[in-house]
This record gives structure tokens, C-alpha cells and sequence, in this order.
């Protein structure tokens, strides 16, 4: 358990990550099939909710931050923003220019932007939501 210690963040986050994929994919899951509500209002509710698990556990267990919701808040969901946006975009479009080079199906092609937009957002994710949301050193 050294790996939880509260100088470890990463793994922490890491961990409120897979908590809140659980609990999202719950809702969808149980929406779409128990509720029989459409996939786009299923997948809305699922990571809206998953989001929130995740900004309340990564405010109180991942950085222990004293940030007011208010200040928070806006910037979690702008992180979330960028770092979604900027990943995908920049591993789909690296993808594409490698592909160039090395000729694969689409498919793999797809995949693979998946796989290093994951990694790309999990690590941009952590530092935004480390140096910029849960942040408490005053900023001018």
C-alpha cells in the first residue's frame, strides 16, 4: 500500500480514474438496458456522474485540495475540455501522419489514436487538474 501514500498522486488519480469508469459505465449501462433510455442521453448522464465522482474524490482523496467548488469547478470541466479535445486531436492527426510512413487499415489506424489519446489525456488530465484546479497557491 506505499503506492497510496499521500505523496503519491498519480496513483491515487489513477485510482479515482477506474472508480469513476466504473460508476459512469454503471449508469450507462443501467439506463440504456434497465431504463431502456437512448444511447446519447445514457452515455450524457453516465459521464456527466462519472465526472463528478471523479472531481469530488480527486478534490478530497487524490490532491486533498481546499479549493471552494466555485473556483473548481469551472476548471475541472475546462481540463476535462482541453485535455479530451487536445489528445485525441493531436494522437489522431500523429496517427494519420505516421501512417504515411507505415501502412495500416483504418482500423488499426483508430485504435491506435484511441490507445495514445488515453495516454496523452490521462497525463495532461492529472497535471491540469494538479497544477491548475486543485491548485491552492494564490495566483495574481
Amino acid at each position: 500500500m506505499n503506492y497510496i501514500k499521500p505523496t503519491n498522486s498519480f496513483i491515487r488519480f489513477l485510482l479515482v480514474g477506474v472508480i469513476n469508469t466504473f460508476v459512469g459505465l454503471f449508469i450507462i449501462f443501467f439506463l440504456l438496458n434497465a431504463v431502456q433510455l437512448s444511447y446519447w442521453f445514457s452515455t450524457f448522464a453516465g459521464n456527466v456522474i462519472g465526472a463528478c465522482v471523479s472531481y469530488c474524490l480527486n478534490r478530497s482523496f487524490t490532491f486533498n485540495s481546499k479549493v471552494p467548488f466555485q473556483r473548481g469547478l469551472p476548471r475541472f470541466f475546462t481540463i476535462i475540455l482541453i485535455c479530451y479535445v487536445g489528445s485525441y486531436f493531436f494522437s489522431e492527426k500523429l496517427l494519420i501522419w505516421m501512417n504515411q510512413f507505415y501502412t495500416v487499415n483504418t482500423l488499426v489506424e483508430q485504435n491506435g489514436a484511441v490507445l495514445l489519446g488515453s495516454v496523452l489525456y490521462t497525463i495532461s488530465n492529472y497535471l491540469g487538474q494538479k497544477y491548475f484546479v486543485f491548485n491552492t497557491v494564490k495566483t495574481a
